[in-house]
């Protein structure tokens, strides 16, 4: 075989092997990636059932209601649109509170409700630890 046609070989082999990985990497993340829904995302549409998915708002005002377990918490997610009632069976984060930010993974329930496995608090851009806050001050106290 002459070279030319030795190296059009190799080029396409090294294509293939590189499609191929590719396709290989894209099936397994396949079943990994959880899709993002809001509350009014899923409101109008067929729900997802068996999928993990994550579901993201704000915990509505009065709606954290702990079990007598003392693990098991039920919140309402909201987006301002619509609401979906989310149950969690373990501990919640620390910024886990009413009129906050919440992302919830899990999988959703044929009455519509959410079942999380995980809940992720979010905070604005603004939050500081009390740690660091208290000690914030006293340092600019220090230097006037």
């Amino acid at each position: 075989m002459k070279p030319k046609h030795q190296r059009l070989v190799l080029a396409l082999l090294g294509v293939a092997a590189v499609v191929g990985a590719g396709l290989l990497a894209l099936s397994a993340l396949q079943d990994q990636a959880a899709f993002f829904y809001a509350p009014a995302d899923v409101k109008g549409q067929e729900l997802p059932l068996g999928r993990a998915v994550r579901l993201g708002g704000m915990v509505a005002g009065g709606s954290i209601q702990r079990a007598a377990d003392g693990v098991t918490v039920h919140f309402t997610v909201t987006d301002g649109k619509a609401t979906v009632p989310v149950s969690f069976r373990g501990v919640t984060p620390d910024l886990f509170k009413e009129g906050s930010g919440v992302v919830a993974e899990g999988k959703f329930n044929p009455d519509g409700s959410f079942t999380a496995d995980n809940l992720l608090a979010k905070h604005d851009e603004r939050y500081m630890p009390p740690q660091m806050a208290g000690k914030m001050y006293k340092t600019d106290s220090l230097k006037q």
